[in-house]
């Protein structure tokens, strides 16, 4: 059930009107059972002086592309309503037409365009007003019964609306519905929503949720059918469907991949569950969406997956899978060419929902934040089938108007708001020792860049706080801090598997970790020695060998990068162990080169020298061991070091950064097996 949220005492302590349509926005935003992600608008109509002081009647409205949850002054545009109310003479407008008439109403040109249904508000003669899409008025607009069940709830109190698509006829209407029936306090679009009103902020908020009540009761009452038709599937358990998405979630990423790639996120929620375990769940989640909100993020239908958990493998759900998203993609195609019209171009053809019975609900996005919208705004559609199933028959828009709602060109303008992508976007990244100086450098790059990054390393405190900052820069979710031991088998394995159920799968991979010891031959411990071998060598081994199956069964390529460093080529003094174990890292990096070619795994090595800044390395005894090794004090070994370089410059953990991130790039996409030392120049090095 909804919940009334307004707070009369903090209503009471905001200081101007516009504060208060966005406190009352924010409010409606706020529970996703009233108004979707993205969806929905507000209006307020005031007085406000021009430029020249004079009185005028301003209608403040949501701006094209915004949130109500999140949204603020600056996402309202406010527009001259005088200039607006000869509009409503008028027989017809086309979209185009009116788009760059509204342009002229606005007070300011640097408010945002105003929203596609602006003329709704504009048309309805009442202070306030708000529209919403909340799953309890839907399920009555897409019940094939839901103008009777309308009147059962509402009386005379309503005014219906036919479907049809938002716009200049839809907002006549409207306002011509609501002046013919003066008993009226609510409209009811088909297939789309909910429309009230108030003389205050307050009485709209409040009409708006206690009609949603009104609905949400009538519909819990109707409990003569199970829902979806009862079970036909039991679920797994969470340990098990974590456990087949894992094994799951890297082949689905690789077979939707087109020209782009995706991010996935899954939902297993109880909602999610009880339906994708109906005996009805794939002839109706293949009716059609809910509302035109939906169909613009997850499509007209998701692809659904006959698997019984039960009875069948994973292989064959594998196989089935893989079936599945071909034919969808394949008859995605078809429905574009049986629809298009000149200049249409065809988005990602690959489902953006993939139900599974006994696991849940997989979503598809640019990126996780996408991902998770598509995977709200479905977790919305279950609830609004579960509530017209109750009611009558679940009922949906035909394929040309979903079609030209998808294509919308007023839709594909608030995609178009969107920032442009980066070279890293849809990528993710796994960097070892994530927490430490170069690594954390990396991490920060690849997400200023548009990649999803895990951050790992024993360090899980340094690897959240680097994660932490990623995601106060760059938005929720953009990396995850995972604790790792390069050493550990199991622990590289769970890290891969926390990557995979919250990205969907791996890109880049820098094996990073490190450590280092300094002492001459005959004082170097075989403990010492093993130590080496096992973080520098053992490590990068495992990681890679992880990488490899990841990638693999993937089948989109990617990028390894080691961080070695000038001793992979140069003998370093006192360094026996250290060195080696480089060495051996710089030659297990070219041998995965000629191994992962044939699967378009690129694999190649940047090779450091003395990045002192940020590194735990040279906060442990390597920096004095290093001093002893050239009889200096442990304060001049930095000035030893940029002295040595032929550039004479200090070697920085951004320097590192870049070059990783170079040789994992577009840029570098023909180059394998490579070395690349970045050192300032140390002619000692110099491969030769």
């Amino acid at each position: 059930m909804v919940k009334n949220l307004w707070n009369d005492q903090k209503a009471e302590s905001i200081s101007s009107p516009l504060e208060e349509l966005v406190y009352r926005s924010n409010l409606i935003g706020s529970d996703r059972a009233v108004c979707n992600v993205g969806g929905g608008n507000t209006s307020m109509k005031t007085v406000e002086k021009d430029f020249r002081n004079r009185d005028q009647e301003v209608m403040w409205v949501k701006g094209s592309g915004s949130d109500l949850a999140s949204m603020g002054p600056e996402n309202f545009t406010g527009l001259n309503l005088e200039d607006i109310k000869p509009l409503l003479e008028r027989e017809d407008m086309s979209d185009e037409e009116m788009v760059k008439y509204l342009s002229n109403c606005m007070i300011d040109s640097s408010h945002p365009r105003s929203s596609i249904e602006t003329l709704l508000h504009a048309f309805l003669p009442f202070k306030h007003v708000d529209h919403t899409h909340p799953d309890a008025i839907i399920s009555i607009c897409c019940a094939d019964n839901g103008r009777e069940v309308a009147d059962e709830i509402f009386g005379d109190r309503y005014v219906w609306v036919p479907y049809i698509r938002p716009g200049f006829k839809l907002s006549k209407m409207i306002a011509e519905g609501v002046a013919a029936n003066p008993k009226a306090d609510l409209v009811l679009m088909e297939k789309h929503g909910l429309v009230v009103w108030g003389d205050t902020a307050k009485e709209s908020y409040d009409k708006t949720i206690s009609v949603i009540l009104e609905a949400e009761a009538y519909i819990n009452k109707q409990n003569s059918k199970e829902p979806f038709g009862g079970d036909a599937f039991k679920s797994l358990s969470e340990a098990e469907r974590k456990e087949v998405l894992s094994e799951i979630l890297p082949l689905v990423r690789g077979q939707m991949k087109e020209e782009k790639q995706v991010l996935l996120t899954y939902d297993d929620n109880e909602a999610v569950l009880e339906f994708v375990n109906g005996k009805n769940a794939d002839s109706t989640s293949q009716v059609g969406a809910a509302c035109p909100d939906h169909l613009v993020h997850t499509k007209r239908v998701p692809l659904y997956i006959s698997w019984d958990p039960q009875k069948d493998s994973i292989a064959a759900l594998k196989d089935k899978l893989k079936k599945g998203i071909h034919t969808y993609k394949s008859d995605y195609r078809d429905y574009f060419e049986r629809n298009k019209r000149d200049g249409d171009e065809m988005f990602e053809p690959a489902p953006r929902v993939i139900l599974i019975p006994g696991i849940g609900m997989i979503n598809s996005g640019k990126d996780v934040k996408m991902a998770n919208v598509s995977g709200a705004l479905y977790n919305r559609a279950i609830q609004v089938m579960k509530g017209a199933e109750k009611l009558g028959k679940f009922v949906s828009l035909n394929e040309k108007e979903s079609y030209e709602i998808e294509y919308w060109p007023l839709e594909l303008y608030k995609l178009s708001l969107a920032p442009p992508e980066s070279e890293f976007s849809r990528s993710t990244a796994i960097v070892t020792g994530g927490a430490g100086g170069i690594g954390g450098e990396t991490c920060k790059l690849y997400a200023q860049q548009g990649a999803h990054v895990i951050v790992t390393d024993l360090n899980l405190e340094g690897a959240q706080q680097v994660a932490d900052k990623i995601n106060a820069s760059y938005g929720a979710g953009r990396a995850i801090a995972v604790k790792m031991d390069v050493t550990k088998e199991e622990e590289i394995k769970s890290a891969y598997q926390q990557a995979v159920l919250h990205f969907g799968g791996i890109d880049i991979i820098v094996n990073n970790a490190g450590l280092a010891t300094s002492n001459p031959i005959e004082e170097t411990t075989l403990k010492e020695w093993q130590l080496n071998m096992d973080v520098l060598g053992t490590g990068y081994f495992l990681v890679s060998k992880q990488a490899f199956s990841l990638l693999k069964d993937q089948g989109t390529g990617g990028a390894i990068v080691f961080v070695g460093s000038k001793n992979s080529v140069y003998a370093g003094k006192n360094a026996s162990a250290y060195s080696s174990v480089k060495a051996l890292e710089a030659h297990l990096a070219r041998c995965l080169a000629a191994e992962g070619g044939a699967f378009g795994i690129r694999v190649n090595t940047v090779l450091p020298d003395a990045v002192l800044q940020g590194s735990a390395i040279w906060d442990s005894s390597w920096k004095e061991e290093r001093a002893a090794a050239y009889g200096i004090h442990p304060d001049e070994l930095q000035e030893h070091y940029r002295k040595r370089t032929t550039l004479l410059v200090d070697i920085l953990p951004e320097d590192i950064a870049k070059t990783i991130a170079f040789l994992s790039s577009s840029q570098s996409s023909k180059t394998t097996g490579c070395m690349i030392t970045v050192d300032g120049g140390v002619p000692a090095a110099f491969t030769r």
